[in-house]
């Protein structure tokens, strides 16, 4: 798990389960949570939702597509 901080929210690595079709992945995501608020975080799938088998491989690649992050909007969008 890795995490960024900007302005007003967090960013963190995050991963999804996933079951299509009997089988079972995780897909890649970020988590994005207000700093001051908090509240429930929001999940953003990435990698057009790329199914990993596993939990590691999916964080991973949440990790190399949050150091690509370049910030969050107001409404807890990503900027990239």
């Amino acid at each position: 798990m890795a995490r960024k901080e900007f302005e007003k929210f967090e960013a963190v690595s995050a991963i999804v389960p996933v079951e299509l079709g009997g089988n079972k992945g995780y897909y890649a995501a970020i988590a994005v949570k207000a700093l001051v608020d908090g509240g429930a975080p929001r999940f953003h799938t990435l990698l057009d939702e790329q199914v990993f088998p596993g939990a590691i491989a999916a964080d991973d690649a949440a990790i190399n597509e949050l150091d690509k992050l370049k910030g969050v909007t107001d409404d807890a969008e990503l900027i990239w």
